[in-house]
């Protein structure tokens, strides 16, 4: 009799519950909005978006909220609108019990800027672009050039994220410049000298190539002997003269333990790769014998 009894209140408590939250729902469906609270996450001393500015956003878009009822409001309608904005990576809504609608948003976040012409925007992980304004700037790596949609600015962040890692290149990098797909260019701090890495692949080979083109050619030839580095071909680095365009090759060779470097980071070339670009040294110093002749009978 006494578990019949204790059975009976549990039952009766569980529904008193079910009953009491269809009706706390149904009453907060009923409800209308009173006010909208904003929080922008990652807000710091460099932010752009303002509470003010995202109610601002609604708004321009149609949106209100304030004397509606709460069971009208669709959240997830609102998030999309929201994630529309330039200046906006994410959005998230909350009906509160008061009445009120919270908004949470994220500002976007560059992670490098972009020159093409006249125009300038910013551009985070994800693509997105914001336009820029006199009103922000952000301390990130600077890009000149024209992308399109089969060569958007993210094909651009493994190199990017590769030069931001590198302390040295880090130090060393103070603009990119992307002529077109395979001709990407860098300009170092130092004068002189711009470097062509080609495209996006390969990042490790290129750059051990730099380096050791910088540590043994550089001090012996002078910084201002060349005025073009190339480092797009595998194996070898191809410095265009400042006084005459006659390309000085360095053949490099990865099995040289001096020059090769981390055999786990090396990236080799397809023996075609290796033989094209044989041919095209063997070339080069063929007219640079020829043109040699030519000068040394021209003196006679």
């Amino acid at each position: 009799m006494k578990r019949l009894i204790q059975n009976t209140i549990l039952i009766v408590l569980a529904a008193a519950l079910v009953i009491g939250t269809l009706w706390a729902r149904d009453k907060s469906r009923g409800e209308q909005c009173t006010g909208i609270e904003v929080q922008v996450i990652n807000a710091d001393s460099t932010s752009f978006v303002t509470p003010q500015g995202v109610l601002n956003d609604l708004k321009g878009q149609g949106i209100k909220l304030v004397g509606k009822r709460m069971g009208d409001i669709d959240a997830s309608d609102i998030e999309e609108a929201l994630r529309l904005s330039p200046y906006l990576e994410n959005a998230d809504i909350v009906k509160c019990q008061d009445g009120k609608i919270l908004i949470r948003v994220s500002q976007l976040v560059p992670v490098f800027r972009v020159f093409d012409g006249e125009s300038s925007y910013y551009v985070n992980r994800a693509g997105k672009h914001m336009t820029a304004t006199n009103f922000y700037h952000s301390d990130v790596p600077v890009v000149q050039g024209h992308f399109t949609r089969k060569f958007p600015p993210t094909r651009l962040l493994p190199l990017i994220d590769y030069v931001e890692k590198d302390s040295l290149l880090h130090s060393l990098v103070t603009m990119f410049i992307v002529r077109d797909t395979n001709n990407i260019i860098l300009v170092p701090d130092i004068s002189g000298h711009v470097i062509n890495i080609g495209n996006v692949t390969g990042l490790d080979n290129k750059f051990a190539k730099l380096k050791l083109f910088y540590n043994k050619v550089m001090p012996k030839r002078g910084w201002n002997t060349f005025d073009t580095i190339s480092v797009k071909w595998n194996h070898q680095v191809v410095a265009t003269r400042r006084t005459k365009a006659v390309p000085q090759v360095m053949d490099f060779d990865p099995d040289d333990d001096e020059q090769a470097p981390d055999i786990e980071t090396m990236t080799i070339g397809t023996a075609a790769d290796v033989k094209r670009e044989q041919q095209q040294a063997a070339e080069t110093a063929k007219n640079d014998v020829k043109k040699e002749d030519e000068k040394k009978q021209k003196n006679n």
